[in-house]
């Protein structure tokens, strides 16, 4: 096996092989369980790197190996796939650094950095996934790794939780593998391809009825990961799982992989056009449109704090499918860039609600009176996320939300438009009350857990993420032209899924 065709698997075992050796580790191995966690997250970012250097010049990077009569476990990279495992890398070694410092009076630390390490593989398999039966694979895989996740704490509610999410999981699984399977039957490939393998076949003598209903059965299977309403009813209740996996569930893992899967849906089964000639895509941009609104409007009466951002993540998760459904370069550019652009605002959020309960035992919005006089560095960086949500200029969300919006006029869909402006207006009314309270409000009084107090507001290793997510907040808006950026990568996936 040459390097390049071997690079996908290392990519997968840099986080495989140390969450593997970590589950056998005594609680009491800091040391060592810390230095694996950080090795692969540090390697995992490296050969990220080494990929999209390749990519950006013309390197292919695939291994196929056997796995069924006539069907092949692909792993693959192009410019889409690179897009989704950059972030997941970056993101994955500050949830790894946060996490550390999370959990560092905890209990179970090596079973939790173990399906920590596991549920980033899956995550990586599905961004590299060639075909779609692989695909399938890790999709699986990650509801199988991130259940012992939300069930950390071990409470009812958590069980509660845990259980709600594998029977939406799971159902929604068993739909994709029809789906899967139905199509392999009627085309003899699940190849992934530019313009979608369709275009490749005759389709012309397929009933499109029946294409139809099987683009039905695969929203709807990556619809429960993507939240689309009403699909969306477990990622709520999966807040009680510990902040690092909130942060990961919303940036990077479950609901992204979501979103993700159904780009490749839109874009590489079915392929743009002949999706849009087969009026799919109208559809799934009303599904979308409604989640986004419901979700916001669900948003404004949730006073935990976690809760509220969980509502703001099925809005949020759904302007990807919004972009991608429009039907247009620009919207499509959109909708992809906010694939990064939301996780790095969404992982601040998180990562400052998780500072905010474990330093002072705040859980609740109407707890955050004044809060940020006592930690400013941390309201910092979640001022600087809401801001972004709400699509404030320069942020990353406005980039996307702009992008959206030209997308919308362009492809004729004026009221797309009408759909980007509510939920800005949303946005803004569950967010800036947070941080009117927080920054303009005096403390009600004692909070409800405060810890010792050091030199810093927390434990720098949970200052430390939220503070970098946050000024990449800034970085991507500012920056979003210049070259390599997430919005300058989008364009070029683009270019390729919309060239003749």
């Amino acid at each position: 096996m040459s390097p390049n065709s071997a690079l996908p698997l290392y990519l997968l075992a840099s986080s495989l092989l140390p969450g593997l050796l970590i589950f056998f580790l005594p609680e009491s191995s800091v040391r060592i369980r810390t230095t694996l966690n950080m090795f692969g997250a540090l390697l995992k970012l490296a050969l990220a790197g080494v990929m999209a250097w390749g990519v950006v010049h013309g390197v292919s990077f695939e291994t196929r190996l056997p796995f069924l009569p006539n069907l092949d476990f692909v792993l693959r990279t192009d410019a889409l796939s690179l897009l989704f495992v950059s972030l997941s890398s970056v993101l994955w070694l500050l949830t790894t650094v946060y996490a550390i410092g999370y959990l560092e009076d905890s209990h179970h630390r090596s079973r939790f950095f173990g399906f920590f390490s596991l549920c980033v593989t899956a995550t990586t398999g599905v961004a590299l996934a060639g075909n779609l039966i692989t695909f399938v694979v890790f999709y699986e895989l990650l509801t199988l790794t991130t259940y012992p996740l939300i069930v950390h704490r071990g409470t009812e509610v958590a069980r509660v939780a845990g259980s709600i999410y594998l029977r939406f999981t799971i159902t929604g699984g068993a739909l994709l593998l029809v789906g899967t399977v139905w199509l392999y039957s009627l085309f003899g490939t699940l190849e992934f391809s530019h313009r979608g393998f369709m275009a490749d076949t005759q389709i012309a003598a397929l009933n499109q009825g029946t294409l139809v209903i099987i683009f039905v059965l695969l929203i709807a299977g990556l619809g429960v990961k993507g939240v689309l309403v009403p699909l969306h009813g477990w990622l709520p209740r999966a807040m009680v799982a510990p902040a690092p996996v909130s942060a990961l569930l919303h940036a990077v893992a479950v609901v992204k992989a979501g979103a993700f899967g159904i780009i490749r849906v839109v874009y590489n089964v079915y392929g743009i056009g002949f999706a849009a000639d087969l009026g799919v895509t109208l559809p799934l941009a009303v599904l979308a449109s409604v989640t986004i609104i419901y979700a916001s409007i669900r948003a404004l009466y949730q006073d935990d704090l976690k809760r509220r951002l969980a509502y703001s993540t099925i809005s949020q998760v759904s302007y990807i499918t919004l972009g991608i459904a429009t039907v247009g370069p620009i919207a499509a550019i959109g909708g992809i860039v906010h694939l990064v652009h939301q996780g790095l605002m969404k992982i601040t959020l998180f990562f400052c609600a998780g500072n905010l309960a474990k330093t002072l035992g705040i859980h609740k919005i109407s707890e955050m009176d004044g809060v940020a006089r006592r930690m400013p560095w941390t309201m910092a960086a979640f001022t600087l996320g809401a801001l972004g949500m709400i699509g404030v200029p320069p942020l990353a969300g406005f980039v996307s939300k702009w992008h959206l919006g030209l997308g919308a006029m362009a492809a004729g869909k004026d009221w797309i438009m009408l759909i980007l402006v509510a939920s800005s207006l949303l946005n803004a009314a569950y967010f800036l009350p947070i941080l009117y309270a927080a920054w303009f409000k005096n403390p009600a009084g004692e909070w409800p857990e405060e810890q010792p107090r050091g030199q810093l507001e927390t434990r720098w290793l949970l200052l430390l993420p939220p503070l970098v997510t946050a000024l990449l907040v800034l970085a991507v808006g500012l920056l979003a032209s210049a070259p390599y950026s997430p919005l300058e990568w989008a364009r070029f996936i683009t270019r390729l899924e919309y060239a003749p």
